[in-house]
């Protein structure tokens, strides 16, 4: 069975009380049941709701699982679209597991024809343009890229009947880009730098040369300028992405490591070079029950991939390394414990990020 070995001991979702002499955590079909169990319980859950309509004219009040009826759950389009992007990830990573025969169930019912076909017309119809921009439209492309790399016959079928509504995500950030005169640099779903990842991604995946050029000339028209991303400033009280950690996290995919190396020097010029933690804190949340608090357990989660997406950006030799790590370990810790699903607000979401940080869905493969 496969596992995966995380930086540090931690406690996984209270399923995973696994910590190995070397202080190491493994997680593994146990763990991922508990992940697996939570989209589960909200990828065809259509209330609570919050949608981002607009309507037209009467005819457009409907409720979600006629609007966009492949992804009507988890509270909001693009959590359910990542919903469905943690249960496509983990049967791929662990495909003799319990889950996996209600993870394929579950995502036979939404990938339809019907469904996607639903799903094309309402993101192309009138004042829909920049519906789920970028975010939601990253998470579905990753989702496409997660099936067309998985070797099987019903991710392939999944994959194809998937297709028109990832070539009308896609069209839709291509026309926008060459709008797009600045970067945006916030720490919500707006927010280009981490969506650009996520595309940049799914385009060298799948071979989309055009479109992953045009996110490399973006990514060094808006970001390779930076210097002195100002940490101090960061978190914002509701973010679940960090603006500078997301931003260099993007820039170590379109740039050789010396030359990654150099820029982070200007970028982030106060990283530690002794090892420690001590210069980033994991966010605190102090209420779960409000759904934009609990958005800085994402942001624990978040940091901790891209704390390592940096450092796998840079030379062996790099005296970085060793800080960029030790604080991605006390992220992931914090971030991971409180991925429970005690609470709709945070358990309709938290767990696809913790999949992706598990996982290592993010970072470059030799590394």
């Amino acid at each position: 069975m496969p596992k995966l070995t995380a930086c540090v001991c931690v406690l996984l979702a209270g399923v995973l009380p696994l910590c190995a002499a070397d202080n190491a955590a493994v997680f593994d079909a146990a763990a991922a049941q508990r992940f697996a169990g939570l989209a589960l319980a909200c990828v065809h859950k259509e209330y609570p709701n919050k949608i981002s309509h607009v309507l037209a004219g009467n005819a457009d009040v409907k409720p979600p699982c006629e609007l966009t009826p492949a992804f009507c759950g988890c509270f909001d389009w693009h959590s359910a679209v990542h919903g469905h992007w943690l249960l496509v990830r983990l049967v791929r990573t662990f495909p003799d597991a319990p889950f996996v025969p209600a993870a394929r169930t579950a995502l036979a019912q939404s990938l339809t024809p019907a469904h996607v076909a639903t799903e094309v017309r309402y993101l192309e119809g009138p004042g829909r343009s920049d519906f789920e921009r970028p975010y939601g439209l990253a998470w579905l492309l990753q989702l496409a890229a997660e099936l067309r790399e998985w070797n099987d016959p019903q991710a392939r079928e999944w994959a194809r009947t998937l297709e028109p509504l990832t070539r009308s995500a896609a069209g839709r950030l291509k026309g926008w880009l060459p709008k797009l005169s600045y970067p945006i640099r916030v720490g919500e779903h707006s927010q280009t730098a981490f969506a650009f990842g996520l595309a940049l991604d799914w385009a060298r995946a799948t071979g989309e040369r055009e479109m992953a050029t045009l996110l490399e000339t973006r990514t060094r028209d808006y970001y390779l300028a930076d210097r002195d991303c100002p940490m101090a400033y960061e978190p914002s009280g509701q973010d679940f992405l960090s603006p500078c950690l997301a931003e260099a996290d993007l820039v170590r995919r379109v740039l050789p490591l010396p030359a990654f190396a150099t820029w982070l020097g200007g970028f982030l010029p106060r990283l530690p070079l002794d090892g420690s933690s001590a210069w980033l804190q994991p966010a605190v949340v102090t209420d779960r029950t409000d759904g934009k608090l609990a958005h800085l357990d994402g942001l624990n989660l978040s940091r901790a991939w891209m704390l390592e997406g940096i450092a796998a950006g840079l030379p062996n030799d790099d005296p970085r390394i060793a800080s960029l790590r030790a604080t991605a370990a006390a992220h992931r810790s914090s971030g991971l414990a409180a991925v429970t699903g005690q609470y709709y607000e945070g358990g309709h979401w938290l767990g696809s990020f913790a999949v992706y940080l598990v996982t290592g869905r993010g970072l470059p493969a030799q590394r």
